[in-house]
């Protein structure tokens, strides 16, 4: 890794009405290395990136770029002096071809050269080995792809800095994979990188160096390889990180003598589970876990009939019920929210109200419609009780950050008040603070007499929720830990034999 500055702020204060969003905040970035910016919401990690690209002016401070004071008045100033941007959201045209989306807007004249366009693409596609066409449609490229091409759009303008905002959030391991070894290869080139994520795994996978900000201040900055996780989180979160150690510590003798809620015995479906056997009790928070592909979120999803059921039966307070569709989950009082919350959660062209009383709505039946006045009192209800930030019920639902949203899809389900909830990855790519936020509902719920299944790819966040641990491997279970034995090792040297 190379050690000169590329980039170096010193002092950065930013006031909005109100609101101190950065106060003396102090941020260095070398040349040839990836720098994460880590902090939960509200620690002023966008209102940094937005000074730093020209988006806000900053009210004082200091700018250099390789030792020259830089004063940024726009995006494109801080464009022209060598900053890139890769945003969550991909803003690229999907109707153009790839090489189109690299070049809109850069030609001077009228005239667009086509042939010299998609060999100059070509050539920096193959630069970066990144796997397109200049000539394909964007829309026919995985998510991955589309991602690299935003990177190299912003490489081929003389990129010296890359900053990449929470680019891993819609990707799956291998195309996250894909991603870093571009990123790694940047870097070799000499490029600074600030990478903004919500995984820490992947901070520690990709990262060279780290800078904690909370509350708009600096907490420090730190090397990668010095800095553990734990401490970490200490630092992003401060006081609140004691609210994680006391999250898993109940009194579990009452679950553990009361009668299942729900059952299934051989139940499979057509995504390929194979015929398992599952059993949840009232007030019990379990999880299912695994790797990637283990089979984890098809077996709730069979549960809940969200994939067709090929096999196998399921009963409720020990009665044989017939779960078909996820209608007629819903109206045993069983609730599922699903992986993938933008996909199969948020309807995201509609107000935070209707997404809130939406399966409310459905179990009711849409003629039947809540009047204007009943469903504010349920959105306002559920937004004071999840501590929802939003200007109002009215505000669509996209406009909200994820964590947000997230928790509008809880209140959707809570409204219905389950007996049974399923939460797929409910805190994935959300902020530390929120997470806890939703660790600790979960467990409040459970002590309300709610039977909670919590899945999650971080196996720390299984630790501290669940009280039991299915561990699926190749789609089947491998085996069952309870009490002490949920640790990480021991799911890990499940995973690793088999079934138990």
């Amino acid at each position: 890794m190379q050690s000169e500055t590329v980039l170096e702020m010193r002092g950065i204060c930013k006031t909005f009405p109100g609101v101190k969003a950065l106060q003396n905040v102090d941020f260095t970035l070398r040349k040839g290395e990836i720098h994460a910016l880590m902090g939960e919401n509200g620690a002023g990690k966008s209102t940094l990136v937005k000074v730093m690209t020209g988006v806000y002016e900053k009210d004082a401070g200091s700018i250099a770029i390789e030792g020259k004071d830089i004063h940024f008045r726009s995006p494109q100033d801080a464009q022209n002096n060598g900053i890139g941007t890769v945003y969550q959201e991909i803003t690229l045209c999907p109707n153009l071809t790839v090489a189109e989306n690299m070049f809109i807007g850069r030609g001077k004249d009228l005239l667009v050269h086509w042939n010299e366009m998609n060999v100059r693409a070509a050539k920096l596609l193959e630069s970066l080995s990144i796997p397109a066409r200049p000539t394909q449609e964007l829309s026919n490229c995985s998510l991955a792809v589309q991602q690299m091409i935003a990177i190299a759009r912003a490489v081929d303008m003389d990129c010296k800095i890359l900053i990449l905002d929470e680019p891993t959030s819609s990707l799956d391991t291998d195309e996250v994979k894909t991603l870093f070894d571009l990123m790694r290869q940047l870097r070799d080139r000499g490029v600074g990188i600030v990478f903004i994520t919500h995984f820490l795994d992947q901070v520690y996978e990709i990262s060279d160096r780290i800078t904690v900000l909370r509350n708009g201040e600096l907490i420090g900055e730190y090397e990668a390889s010095e800095l553990p996780q734990f401490d970490l989180i200490s630092k992003m979160m401060g006081k609140a990180l004691e609210d994680m150690e006391q999250l898993h510590k109940r009194d579990l003798s009452a679950v553990a003598g009361s009668e299942p809620v729900f059952e299934a015995s051989s139940l499979a479906s057509n995504a390929g589970i194979r015929p398992f056997d599952f059993a949840i009790r009232k007030g019990e928070v379990n999880g299912f876990t695994g790797l990637l592909g283990s089979g984890r979120s098809e077996s709730v999803r069979a549960i809940y009939a969200a994939d067709k059921v090929i096999g196998g039966a399921t009963k409720l307070h020990g009665k044989t019920v017939k779960i078909r569709e996820p209608i007629d989950a819903m109206k045993l009082g069983i609730a599922y929210l699903p992986e993938d919350r933008k996909g199969d959660g948020i309807i995201a062209d509609l107000s935070v109200r209707d997404n809130i009383i939406l399966a409310l709505q459905v179990m009711k039946g849409f003629f039947k419609p809540f009047t204007r006045k009943q469903a504010e009192a349920f959105a306002d209800e559920y937004i004071k009780r999840l501590n929802i930030k939003t200007a109002s019920t009215n505000t669509p639902i996209k406009s909200l950050s994820g964590g947000n949203q997230q928790k509008v899809i809880l209140a959707r389900w809570l409204i219905t008040h389950p007996e049974y909830l399923i939460l797929d990855e409910p805190t994935r790519g959300i902020d530390i603070g929120t997470k806890v936020e939703i660790q600790k509902l979960v467990l409040k719920l459970a002590e309300e007499g709610v039977s909670v299944t919590f899945i999650s790819s971080e196996i720390e966040e299984m630790l501290r929720t669940c009280s039991r641990l299915i561990v699926m491997k190749d789609r089947q279970i491998a085996g069952e830990l309870t009490g002490e034995n949920i640790t990480q090792g021991e799911v890990m040297n499940m995973i690793a034999g088999g079934r138990e």
